[in-house]
């Protein structure tokens, strides 16, 4: 490295932070991986993938912690990357094919990462400044980053055991340097690495909390950069309102009919013949791919006691039409698991109220366990498929 360059670097600055870090962060990724899988395979299932109906909670805990880990994960980086920038320096600048592989690969890792936090960082505030589509371009750098990662640990693992086993101290100076008081000596010095490694931890645990409250309830008054505060329409947020469905007319029209299609027959329900079936009430929370969710009472006709009110129902995936006319969205498949599932509603009604057209107002589906983006609102027609 270069003389004018090594001369300046803090002590902090090294293998042992990096490592540490490292790990911090490679768990947090990993974590955050694992739980984006599960969120994408839910609403792209594979044939083998299997999502239960209970606990009704379980994906607002696995989606909180991808968005949450994801946070996390953005100091720790930086962290990581002050820790290693010298090396960027050091000599030879390119060098033989084998070294212009492992800068390669680390420039594929850290240019990955970055783009994986910062769009999904952006995605939690539904602010999307590119032309290309988010979800299936996380999904796909999702594996390139992960790739990258394992390759990188394969290449730095002994550098990282070496450096595990060293002390954390710094090695104290020989007699001659400490009588040695230039200038040059002093910021050779510089910050600690526990100070290193402690600041990140704080900054890490605060980042979290600063986003965990739109999962979390009690946690919603420090949660100060949370996209969504728990708040909205009769108590919950939404994410896309009836005008920007371009559904508020269709959805207010008094001639409004929900078709539905059970066992070989068909039958259309206005909102009062829905009203006058039987009705049950579900506390379900709806938790949006977003990272937010938040808890209510449903208040509704039970899924699979409508479809038997047109037709023999004894189970199968069953598929909801949106009033919406586009949208990647406007339609969704329920798998049978969770048509089945008493606590599965047209809901008609949310914390004792009609819904209002935001809500899914005249009617719309709720179902445990599942992403909000696939929880149909504003339901023209039901059918069930198998």
């Amino acid at each position: 490295m270069p003389e004018t360059i090594a001369t300046r670097i803090s002590t902090a600055r090294g293998p042992a932070v990096a490592a540490r870090v490292g790990i911090a962060l490679g768990v947090s990724i990993t974590v955050c991986f694992l739980t984006g899988l599960i969120s994408h395979w839910i609403q792209h299932p594979p044939t083998w993938f299997y999502w239960p109906a209970h606990p009704v909670w379980l994906y607002r805990v696995t989606q909180g912690t991808h968005v949450i880990s994801g946070v996390i994960a953005i100091p720790l980086l930086l962290v990581k990357l002050w820790a290693v920038y010298p090396k960027l320096f050091a000599r030879p600048l390119i060098g033989n094919p084998v070294r212009m592989l492992e800068r390669g690969s680390i420039a594929l890792l850290v240019g990955s990462v970055i783009f994986q936090l910062v769009t999904g960082l952006f995605n939690t505030a539904q602010f999307y400044p590119w032309k290309f589509f988010f979800t299936t371009t996380h999904y796909a750098m999702a594996y390139v980053a992960v790739g990258a990662l394992a390759i990188h640990l394969a290449v730095k693992l002994p550098i990282v055991r070496t450096a595990l086993r060293r002390p954390m101290a710094v090695p104290a100076k020989s007699e001659a340097a400490q009588q040695d008081t230039s200038p040059r000596e002093v910021r050779t010095q510089g910050i600690s690495r526990r100070t290193v490694l402690g600041t990140a931890g704080i900054a890490a645990i605060v980042a979290g909390l600063a986003v965990a409250g739109q999962t979390v309830p009690f946690l919603r008054r420090v949660s100060v950069l949370s996209p969504r505060s728990g708040e909205g329409p009769q108590g919950v947020p939404i994410n896309r309102s009836a005008v920007d469905a371009g559904v508020g007319e269709l959805a207010r029209n008094p001639g409004y009919r929900l078709r539905v299609s059970a066992g070989g027959n068909q039958r259309e329900f206005s909102r009062a013949d829905l009203a006058a079936l039987p009705q049950t009430e579900s506390t379900l929370p709806i938790a949006c791919v977003e990272g937010w969710s938040a808890g209510a009472r449903w208040t509704g006709v039970r899924l699979r006691d409508l479809l038997t009110a047109v037709g023999e129902f004894h189970g199968g995936d069953v598929r909801f039409e949106s009033l919406e006319s586009g949208g990647l969205y406007r339609t969704s498949v329920l798998p049978g698991r969770h048509a089945v599932d008493a606590s599965t509603l047209v809901a008609l009604r949310l914390n004792g109220e009609d819904l209002t057209v935001d809500h899914g107002y005249p009617c719309r589906l709720i179902a445990p366990n599942r992403p909000g983006v696939l929880q149909t609102k504003w339901l023209s027609t039901i059918e069930v498929l198998s």
